[in-house]
């Protein structure tokens, strides 16, 4: 009898040994058919959303005619009036609309949660994890795919034209537009998790965006910044996102010029040795200051290197998307 019992409790073991590996086959497939469905609803309501996809685009071109043009003189002072402030500004443009469109991708939680398709969710056997996963997925598939979009331009003659280089850059920029998109999509979830209404989701995410954005070096270079603001800079961890996009889409570019013909006149008048003995006199500046400060006007291409802005990308998008699991798994349907 002692023998049945042992050969009884053996099977019993060895039956839940083998039981074991289907529950968790049978758990990971729900996990990821959760992700699967929820990443295909957000890209559905996305490429449905006819006008939601005009915008998206149409906003970062009103930008560039309008910042990218009226700017443009303010800007002439690099480069002896060569300096394309409106390649300067692609880049940042790009990561505006990758911000904007992987951050407000998250509202659709605070409806899901009005509509209560949130709480149908919540109770089946779908892990809350699986739920948020596919949210983030699904943001930044759509911010990526609204960013290749506008990716469209590049190849137009005011901008980089049509050409082999212009294709490599453009597949070059990819990933990185997918990091940032996933790490900006991880925050708008962690913000929206916790909120109920549509009205103060917009005001919270402006709040903590519109420093982020313009402290990024999107619209203006990050030079001769006081000190404040120019610490607020290395700290904020959008600013190695456009760094990261500059420096692939503006390799090989220059965004400096040759000095004017007054410029190179004066270098030339000044080689005489009784003109020049004559304008040191009366306070005229040295031409070799003049070469130098001409070198200085120059824009750097990329400020930190391609592997710190990944690095900190990276890093960054790690700490949110840990955030919005942990927020999401808190929330109540």
């Amino acid at each position: 009898m002692d023998e049945d019992r042992g050969a009884l409790s053996g099977d019993v073991r060895e039956g839940r040994e083998d039981e074991r590996p289907a529950g968790r086959s049978s758990r990971m497939d729900r996990a990821m058919r959760g992700v699967y469905i929820i990443w295909l609803r957000e890209f559905k309501r996305f490429w449905r959303d006819r006008a939601r996809r005009i915008g998206g685009f149409g906003q970062p071109i009103i930008y560039l005619a309008l910042l990218g043009v009226g700017m443009q003189n303010a800007f002439r002072v690099f480069g002896g009036g060569e300096f394309s402030y409106v390649k300067f500004m692609f880049p940042g443009i790009l990561g505006m609309t990758v911000l904007f469109t992987a951050v407000f991708s998250a509202i659709s939680i605070i409806w899901d949660r009005e509509f209560g398709f949130l709480k149908e969710v919540m109770v089946s056997p779908v892990p809350r994890s699986s739920v948020a996963l596919g949210k983030i997925l699904g943001g930044s598939t759509t911010a990526l795919l609204q960013a290749v979009i506008f990716l469209v331009l590049a190849f137009t003659p005011w901008f980089f034209g049509f050409s082999l280089s212009t294709l490599w850059k453009i597949l070059a920029v990819l990933p990185a537009l997918l990091l940032l998109a996933f790490s900006l999509t991880s925050l708008g979830v962690a913000v929206a998790a916790r909120m109920t209404s549509f009205e103060g989701f917009p005001i919270v995410m402006n709040f903590l965006l519109m420093p982020l954005f313009f402290l990024s070096g999107a619209f203006f270079p990050l030079q001769g910044l006081p000190g404040w603001m120019d610490f607020l800079t290395k700290i904020n961890p959008l600013t190695y996102g456009v760094d990261a996009l500059r420096g692939v889409m503006l390799r090989g570019v220059e965004l400096s010029g040759a000095a004017g013909p007054s410029l190179a006149q004066y270098a030339v008048w000044f080689k005489d040795k009784d003109i020049f003995s004559l304008g040191m006199s009366r306070g005229y500046p040295d031409p070799s200051a003049i070469s130098s400060m001409t070198q200085r006007a120059s824009l750097p291409v990329q400020v930190h290197p391609l592997w710190l802005d990944l690095l900190v990308m990276a890093g960054f998008g790690a700490l949110l998307f840990a955030l919005a699991l942990w927020q999401f798994n808190r929330t109540q349907s």
